[in-house]
């Protein structure tokens, strides 16, 4: 079979590897498309927490059964991506998003840029329907419905997404479903376009927000975002980076604000989102912007991120 594997910051190449072989409680799967994310894009750049070389990428998956003891072959579905030692103090607090021994598929363990993978069965999730578009936007859409489910948003509450990319747009579109009223602070315009025309938000205002909600991951976007809170707010962090953060403990202080971070998502978020799919409240070709094939896969990651290209989401098709 083939897979692609990330040798070294910016040197992604294809392989020819024998296929996996399943053991009890596990399932061999044959991934029919992959979604690319910020983490990729990030790892492939080299600067992404928590993370070495070399690393087969890829955690946004739709699937499809070839042999399992417990699901039916042919059938397609996505997967849960944060393998968990179920022990663990955060585990048993019903936390296993972080885990303190967590593996993240793609991440700190090689991922599904291949054509074949064995997942054990307690992390794949039927799809009882979905396409394989949806399914495979079902994983950054969870990452999404965590953050808000961090914020613990009411409706009505004024909310500043910061930043457009695609964990932003779903908390955008997530947000609105839950009844926000949304603004969205990012600088490239044709993404505040996208934003205007598929999602009805409009720039943020210069007005305080009662929750900030970051999903740029950048360290000058994160560290203004403080500032925009109102006071009794709550600032959410999904976006990540490597460096440290600083904020006015004073500012901060006499706000009484909250700060929170949102790691990965559970299996509460992913059937929220699936069933959001099935409800028809969100259309996943809306956000797919970019469809590859796997013989264009080595090239993808300097391919969309060209500015010209305006990528909203990119989609690699292995199998159809």
């Amino acid at each position: 079979m083939q897979q692609w594997i990330c040798n070294e910051p910016g040197i992604l190449v294809s392989q020819q590897v024998e296929m996996p072989k399943r053991t009890p409680g596990f399932s061999l799967l044959r991934v029919r498309n992959i979604g690319i994310c910020g983490t990729d894009i990030h790892a492939f750049a080299g600067n992404q927490p928590f993370f070495s070389y070399p690393r087969i990428l890829g955690h946004e998956l739709a699937v499809e059964i070839v042999e399992s003891d417990t699901f039916s072959p042919g059938e397609l579905a996505t997967i849960i991506p944060y393998f968990n030692c179920a022990t663990c103090g955060a585990c048993t607090a019903g936390k296993p998003n972080c885990c303190e021994n967590i593996q993240v598929f793609g991440i700190h363990t090689d991922g599904g840029m291949r054509e074949y993978i064995v997942v054990e069965d307690r992390y794949i999730l039927p799809g009882k329907g979905l396409s394989a578009d949806e399914l495979a936007l079902v994983e950054p859409l969870s990452i999404a419905a965590h953050g808000l489910r961090r914020a613990a948003l009411n409706p009505g509450e004024k909310v500043l997404v910061m930043g457009a990319g695609p964990i932003g747009l779903f908390t955008i579109l997530l947000a609105k479903i839950q009844g926000a009223l949304v603004e969205v602070a990012e600088p490239n315009k044709a993404r505040l376009q996208f934003c205007a025309e598929n999602l009805g938000v409009s720039e943020a205002s210069s007005a305080a927000y009662s929750t900030v909600i970051d999903a740029t991951g950048n360290l000058h976007a994160i560290e203004s975002g403080f500032a925009k809170m109102a006071h009794g707010g709550k600032y959410v962090l999904i976006g990540l980076q490597k460096q440290a953060i600083s904020f006015s403990h004073p500012e901060f202080h006499k706000r009484e604000a909250s700060l929170m971070s949102s790691r990965n998502a559970t299996l509460e978020d992913f059937h929220y989102v699936m069933n959001l799919f099935r409800e028809g409240k969100i259309q996943a070709e809306k956000f797919i912007s970019h469809r590859f094939t796997k013989n264009q896969v080595p090239g993808i990651f300097t391919k969309i991120n060209e500015p010209t290209q305006q990528v909203i989401k990119a989609m690699i098709t292995l199998a159809e």
